[in-house]
């Protein structure tokens, strides 16, 4: 809830001082502030009481990314790109042991086992993509 007082300054509320908190976090963990600084702007944004207090702790912070044309961030790598590197790292590597088998002329066909859960991960990766996308439309 926010009051306006006499002076015209207007009272944060707690949900505003945690979207400033937030902000702080993230900021912590992208490595733009250390431990100590994030700490201690936490530690002021909650003791502020009203809102244009807040903006000072991140004034020197970099604003988020506008979205990209369709609504999404230009974070956004797109629907399959994980997995077609994930595809091209297990193709890679498939052939990498293929390779080895066929110059040390083993009779047992050793790479099917490595290939196997390379296989298995391709398979979970394609089937919780598949599931993610789905489900948060």
């Amino acid at each position: 809830m926010t009051t306006e007082t006499p002076g015209g300054r207007v009272r944060a509320s707690d949900a505003e001082r945690e979207e400033y908190a937030a902000k702080v976090r993230e900021a912590v963990g992208e490595g733009r502030l250390t431990l100590g600084e994030g700490d201690e702007r936490l530690a002021t944004i909650y003791a502020d009481k009203f809102r244009d207090e807040l903006h000072a702790h991140i004034a020197d912070l970099p604003r988020p990314a506008t979205p990209a044309p369709g609504g999404r961030s230009p974070a956004y790598r797109g629907g399959g790109g994980g997995f077609r590197r994930h595809l091209s790292f297990v193709v890679v590597v498939s052939a990498v042991l293929i390779g080895l088998w066929a110059l040390t002329g083993a009779h047992f066909f050793w790479p099917a086992i490595p290939m196997f859960f390379l296989i298995m991960g391709l398979y979970r990766h394609a089937r919780w993509s598949g599931w993610r996308h789905r489900s948060f439309r």
